[in-house]
């Protein structure tokens, strides 16, 4: 039985495990349905569950399907756009944590976000950018 299904599955992108896309298809899955216990309304109700069912449905046939450089692709490309959310609340929470030591802000030349320490002195400060090495003022209420 165990090698019918290894030769089943020869060839195909589940045969290398589970990736990101698929793995946050499952969890959107299980949230989905979890909300939809608690919908009062039937139609809505329905409507969740056959949107969960349509993100199982998907991660089955990315599992099966024998394009593998398309599913590569894919998953490339949802790990780029979910990396970038990932690092924007890891940004937020930073700020938060560190409200007393330092401040975030964006560089006006290169857009990068530079951490930092609170200024000794009220009003206009100057700053370099550690990675264009351009000055820019920054103003501090604090």
């Amino acid at each position: 039985m165990k090698e019918k299904f290894f030769r089943f599955m020869s060839g195909r992108y589940g045969m290398y495990g589970v990736d990101h896309l698929s793995w946050t298809l499952l969890f959107a899955y299980i949230a989905v349905s979890f909300v939809s216990g608690f919908i009062p309304n039937v139609w809505v109700r329905l409507a969740l569950r056959l949107l969960g069912l349509s993100f199982v449905a998907y991660m089955v046939f990315r599992l099966l399907s024998r394009n593998l450089y398309s599913r590569r692709k894919e998953n490339a490309a949802f790990k780029k756009g979910f990396d970038k959310i990932k690092a924007f609340f890891k940004l937020q929470r930073d700020r938060i944590r560190n409200i007393k030591k330092y401040r975030y802000r964006k560089c006006p030349h290169c857009k990068a976000v530079l951490q930092l320490p609170l200024p000794k002195k009220k009003g206009k400060n100057s700053v370099v950018c550690p990675k264009c090495r351009e000055r820019f003022s920054v103003f501090s209420l604090f």
